[in-house]
């Protein structure tokens, strides 16, 4: 048993026992974090607010044999912005919920980190763009390795004629590649999804408003196919 000074962003918390709470975070070192705070549910709470969802904290954890117990919390980024606009209080809880379910507790997550990391940080800074939630869905199928082609057929890797979209193939798929249940894509869809998979959260390209509810259905339902789950309710159907 020990100390150990570690950094996190809350994903979510639970109540345990009668004062204390469970808090769920996502650590660049640790991966997925379970920690206990206890005493957090106590109106004199000496945590106060500093372990709310999607607060960038600095942390100090007492290890115990099942879970921790956070000794001191330190707010990083608290992003007060975010919290004053329901759109982007919807948006960053799809994003937590996604890392929630595929985050794994014991291994290094940074990459996973810093995306969503820099995805609150866009949000906080200015206005919500059409397509974050798909890029962001994108990035993250690109981190575990379930990443759609997009450029080229995942059939044959031709790179012409791509107008269907198969999610257990792994994504576009040429005429003469269609399998049933392919779904047909509009006309240059796989290259705006493309430009989005390739482009900084905080940087994406200038947002098209028939393709953006198109792109966000496709990426949505490959994302569920793959992981088996359906993801928020906060991102909107196809």
């Amino acid at each position: 048993m020990a100390l150990r000074h570690d950094q996190g962003i809350v994903l979510r918390s639970f109540p345990f026992g009668e004062a204390d709470r469970v808090v769920v975070l996502l650590s660049p070192n640790h991966g997925k974090v379970r920690a206990v705070a206890k005493g957090v549910r106590k109106t004199k709470s000496r945590f106060g607010g500093r372990l709310e969802p999607f607060t960038h904290v600095d942390l100090v954890l007492y290890e115990g044999r099942n879970l921790d117990t956070i000794t001191q919390a330190e707010v990083i980024e608290a992003f007060p912005r975010l919290r004053s606009d329901l759109d982007k209080m919807l948006a960053a809880g799809a994003m937590v919920e996604l890392l929630d379910a595929v985050s794994q507790e014991g291994e290094a997550a940074h990459r996973a980190f810093l995306l969503l990391q820099r995805a609150l940080k866009t949000l906080e800074d200015g206005p919500t763009h059409p397509d974050l939630i798909t890029a962001f869905l994108l990035k993250s199928a690109d981190l575990l390795g379930l990443a759609p082609a997009l450029d080229v057929c995942a059939g044959c890797g031709t790179s012409e004629g791509l107008h269907r979209f198969a999610f257990a193939a792994g994504g576009a798929l040429c005429d003469r590649c269609r399998t049933p249940g392919a779904v047909a894509l509009r006309q240059g869809l796989t290259g705006y999804l493309a430009a989005l998979a390739a482009s900084p959260v905080d940087a994406l390209p200038e947002s098209d408003p028939v393709m953006a509810g198109d792109a966000l259905g496709v990426t949505r339902r490959f994302l569920e196919y793959h992981l088996d789950r359906k993801l928020a309710a906060a991102v909107p159907a196809p």
